[in-house]
């Protein structure tokens, strides 16, 4: 199933790109079809999974690349996917989000058979990105994912597409360059003991192998008995994770007391990591991109990139960074901390002083992703709980918020707050989903924005590596989240009915393609919200299984 998630969009966007332009008009119902698809596998995944395993599951798995090295040993490289409690409520997001993102792709008017193609190009690489379990292969889908969004920018966004999309494209390029460095210096750390039993000859086939075999050769690689040529170096996160696969004095080893520029090695690639994630999450100051990304970006585009892209740096830093290096995030919780509560605050200001409701919307995810940075951070099982349910509820509400600047756009080509007034009387449907989407991202208790940001500041007032003043500077962002959208539903709605586009667009309320966008995100909002359990009860296991596994003493 998790192969059929990745490759179906790749198959409709090489159909899309094969058939005649003749046939254009059938670009988006294919498009459309795969979206609808791609939901029902995930919810043929969500009824697969059970969540009281920690462990990773529905794995596939298939040897891709095998070259000896000689004295370097053998590179192995897998296809291997699954998922687990983290990467879960992930795909089930993109799924929904790539649907909604298609219908809202109707409108696109221009170059339909590149939109589609990239479009469902960029659905095969997200959700790649979410179920790669070896470490070469979601970075070849972190960094493809580049490609799509790049085009889909640059070539249907506003007047200055070109500087916002190349801005992109060069801050998560940079980014990746050091998670590059440290992927490779892992690759160089860590042995497969499955792989390397067969190459010894200890066991003649993978199904061989068992718990006791894999301890048994650890101890052997522990005690120098294992030669380097028989050694097969590995990118599987699975192993990754065990300080016994580890090469004995290796550069980044869990023993290993190599310093590198007054920083031990692996505090300084856990650092490597954590920048090359922080400026997908946004975090403060990598941030900047995100603004002119988005507000240059068209609807479906900025719906996808709130929605799905900036979870990816969540989740890669949570299963890398986190997950590799809990000595590191343990040593730089207070910073990254810091830069989580510097994220909620600066985003909240900068949201409260914007005209454009666009740019309002992308320094409010700036904000919303500081909390979930802050949960990371506190090393907390209620803290880390509440980031992943703080990425899906931010996921499901900020697509709501750019499809509802998109809908006021179409109409008047006009995005500035002050542009409008008293829009209650002309569009009463309009504004009560406005208000909703407004309402639960401030984290009105009922919705599931607030479940999100409460488990946050739970984890981060009682971890044994945060001060609790951090906690109370980060309820700031919660009042100016009221601040900003209050004050924009004020303006915008009450009064007397007045556009500066009035003679020359008329306002009228939603058609029935935008409240089937708009109201299935408002009921999944007011879902998770009302039970929570439905995504808490997926998480928990897997949770738990990480702090009992990686916590430092």
């Amino acid at each position: 199933m998790l192969s059929l998630l990745i490759f179906l969009p790749l198959i409709g966007s090489l159909l899309v790109a094969l058939l005649p332009d003749r046939l254009k008009a059938s670009y988006k119902w294919i498009t459309l079809t795969v979206c609808v698809l791609e939901l029902l596998i995930c919810g043929a995944v969500y009824v697969s999974f059970d969540p009281a395993q920690a462990s990773y599951q529905l794995l596939e798995r298939a040897d891709w690349i095998s070259l000896p090295l000689g004295s370097l040993g053998l590179v192995s490289i897998d296809y291997l996917v699954g998922v687990d409690g983290i990467s879960l409520p992930l795909v089930l997001l993109t799924g929904a989000v790539m649907l909604v993102g298609a219908i809202s792709s109707w409108t696109i008017d221009k170059r339909l058979k590149a939109y589609h193609s990239l479009y469902l190009l960029l659905t095969s690489t997200i959700i790649g990105c979410f179920v790669a379990l070896d470490f070469f292969l979601f970075f070849l889908f972190f960094e493809f994912m580049l490609l799509p969004m790049y085009f889909l920018i640059g070539l249907w966004g506003g007047p200055r597409r070109e500087y916002a999309s190349i801005k992109f494209f060069l801050y998560t390029l940079a980014g990746s360059v050091f998670i590059l460095l440290v992927m490779i210096c892992l690759y160089l750390s860590v042995m497969d003991p499955v792989e390397t039993a067969l190459q010894m000859g200890i066991i003649s086939e993978r199904s061989e192998a068992t718990a006791e075999l894999i301890e048994q050769v650890q101890y052997l690689l522990a005690d120098y008995k294992i030669q380097p040529q028989q050694i097969v170096h590995t990118f599987d996160l699975r192993y990754m994770t065990h300080g016994g696969n580890y090469l004995p004095d290796s550069l980044l080893g869990p023993a290993g007391e190599i310093v590198w520029l007054g920083i031990p090695s692996r505090m300084l690639a856990f650092l490597c990591v954590f920048l090359g994630f922080a400026i997908k999450l946004p975090v403060v100051p990598v941030h900047t991109w995100l603004p002119d990304a988005h507000v240059e970006a068209p609807t479906p585009v900025s719906v996808v990139l709130a929605g799905v892209l900036l979870k990816i740096g969540g989740y890669g830093f949570l299963r890398i960074g986190w997950g590799l290096f809990p000595d590191g995030a343990a040593e730089y919780a207070l910073l990254l901390a810091g830069l989580g509560v510097v994220s909620i605050v600066y985003g909240g200001f900068n949201a409260l002083a914007q005209v454009d409701l666009k740019k309002m919307i992308a320094y409010s995810s700036v904000s919303h992703m500081g909390f979930v940075l802050l949960g990371i951070a506190s090393l907390t099982s209620e803290g880390i709980n509440g980031a992943v349910y703080q990425m899906a509820s931010h996921g499901v509400l900020s697509a709501m918020l750019f499809l509802l600047t998109g809908v006021l756009y179409d109409r008047t080509h006009d995005r500035r707050i002050d542009s409008y007034r008293g829009l209650a009387s002309a569009m009463p449907r309009y504004m009560a989903l406005t208000a909703i989407a407004f309402f639960a991202s401030l984290g009105l208790p009922g919705f599931s924005g607030f479940v999100g940001e409460l488990f946050t500041l739970m984890g981060s007032f009682q971890s044994l590596w945060l001060p609790g003043w951090m906690t109370a500077v980060a309820t700031l962002g919660i009042i100016l989240a009221a601040a900003y959208f209050l004050w924009t539903l004020q303006r915008m709605f009450f009064g007397a009915l007045w556009s500066r586009t009035e003679n020359t667009h008329p306002l009228s309320d939603l058609d029935a393609r935008e409240r089937l966008m708009l109201i299935p995100l408002a009921a999944l909002a007011l879902l998770l919200g009302l039970f929570p359990n439905l995504l808490f009860n997926l998480t928990n296991a897997t949770v738990a299984e990480w702090i009992q596994r990686f916590t430092v003493e």
